[in-house]
């Protein structure tokens, strides 16, 4: 049998994902500020957010009041969002325009499970394994995880502004690993960042799974277990 006892999972773009894309609903609600909507813009958009994303520091911060945190999540948001719209072409009335995007994203109305998800962390439980999740997607988290009703089947979240630490940082993976008393040894991580995920949790001492949904082909890197859809993961499991 394995010795795996605790699954951590990714987040979004592992068990969830947006409806649609981010770039048409940023435009969507920028309509609603006087923005035009063309097929330059949307395009110009996807381009901006992935740079800004990727511009934008950890998402650690140096508070551990609960209000306090939800402020730097909406500040260290509000700065993406801002530096998408720099790039793309800024609007009036922008501040309320961000209120009204951040807000949409804090639930489950756009976002939406992957078809194998619920059937696969449901398995999961049933042969006794431990899960958790390991995320730096802020505390909107625990919302949209009730919303698309799976919250209940986590034994533990673990996410980057209530650990003060963000992946790739081994200290995440350590803090979730301490949540369920197990040791690195105990534990796999499947997220679809190679980066983030696989070279994070390999750090702190887990084995690591990526999952590439668009790929047809397994990684290219052979020392690296992939799948392309979570439905795989139980026969990858029992490999082991």
């Amino acid at each position: 049998m394995s010795k795996i006892k605790v699954i951590f999972f990714d987040a979004a773009g592992t068990l969830f994902h947006v409806k649609g894309s981010v770039a048409d609903i940023y435009l969507s609600h920028a309509e609603k500020y006087g923005v035009k909507r063309t097929p330059d813009l949307l395009e110009s958009l996807k381009g901006a957010f992935v740079r800004a994303f990727a511009d934008a520091p950890p998402p650690v911060f140096a508070v551990s009041d609960p209000t306090e945190i939800k402020r730097c999540e909406r500040l260290w948001w509000f700065d993406v969002v801002h530096n998408v719209w720099y790039r793309a072409g800024m609007f009036e009335r922008f501040d309320d325009y961000f209120e009204d995007v951040f807000d949409a994203f804090g639930g489950p109305s756009y976002w939406t499970l992957y078809p194998e998800t619920l059937g696969v962390l449901k398995g999961l439980r049933e042969q006794r394994y431990e899960i958790g999740i390991i995320s730096n997607f802020d505390s909107r988290l625990f919302n949209v995880l009730r919303g698309l009703g799976i919250a209940d089947l986590f034994n533990t979240i673990t996410i980057s502004s209530l650990a003060h630490a963000a992946k790739p940082a081994p200290k995440i993976f350590q803090l979730a690993l301490d949540k369920h008393a197990m040791d690195p040894d105990d534990a796999i991580h499947v997220g679809d960042s190679r980066r983030d995920d696989v070279e994070g949790a390999r750090k702190a001492g887990l084995q690591a799974v990526l999952i590439e949904r668009e790929s047809q082909i397994a990684s290219s890197a052979s020392n690296i277990p992939t799948i392309q859809s979570l439905e795989q993961l139980p026969a990858l499991l029992a490999a082991l």
